[in-house]
């Protein structure tokens, strides 16, 4: 995307960030998926992507963000690398 159009790569990371400063004050926004990881995984979709983060009592941490076309067996994996 970022070759053919800067202009819409930077649009999406607008967006991305926004989504991400969303979590703050809803940092429980999202839905959990135990069956990926054993962590406290929480995903919320933004177009076409899938934004994945974990919470604590102090900290928001976006683990990865993957298009949401991934298959499920891939995005444990991927959060399995992760743990």
């Amino acid at each position: 995307m970022a070759a053919d159009n800067p202009g819409a790569t930077d649009r999406v990371l607008g967006e991305i960030y926004e989504a991400i400063r969303a979590l703050v004050p809803f940092p429980q926004v999202g839905h959990s998926r135990s069956d990926l990881t054993s962590r406290p995984l929480r995903f919320h979709p933004l177009r076409n992507y899938l934004i994945f983060h974990i919470t604590d009592e102090i900290s928001i941490m976006v683990l990865v963000i993957l298009h949401g076309r991934r298959n499920p067996r891939v995005i444990a994996a991927l959060l399995r690398d992760r743990e």
